[in-house]
């Protein structure tokens, strides 16, 4: 069973790591145009620590691929937008900022 979050827009299947599915609910309160975020695959890394960061990776079909650190791992995530990229990283930094 697929589980969604803020107004149906956050797609929960999978674990998300510590600290970072506020920042994805308030990226996705405070802005429109991002019409969804699935998170994927995560990873143990040695240097994901403190608090969250997203950086934006590559264009996929319908938006960007990001890569999120927190807590030791990282987190894909795929964002369905149809924002550039430093307006997707300008959104993405208020997020992390208002948190």
């Amino acid at each position: 069973m697929r589980l969604r979050a803020e107004k149906n827009k956050l797609k929960i299947e999978h674990s998300i790591i510590d600290g970072l599915r506020p920042v994805l609910e308030r990226l996705l309160r405070d802005n429109e145009e991002i019409r969804s975020i699935i998170p994927g695959v995560i990873r143990q890394v040695r240097d994901a620590k403190g608090l969250p960061a997203i950086r934006i990776t590559v264009p996929t079909t319908n938006g960007w691929k990001g890569i999120a650190l927190s807590a030791g791992a990282r987190q894909e995530l795929f964002i369905s937008t149809a924002a550039g990229k430093d307006e997707l990283a300008a959104m993405i930094k208020a997020a992390l900022d208002n948190g």
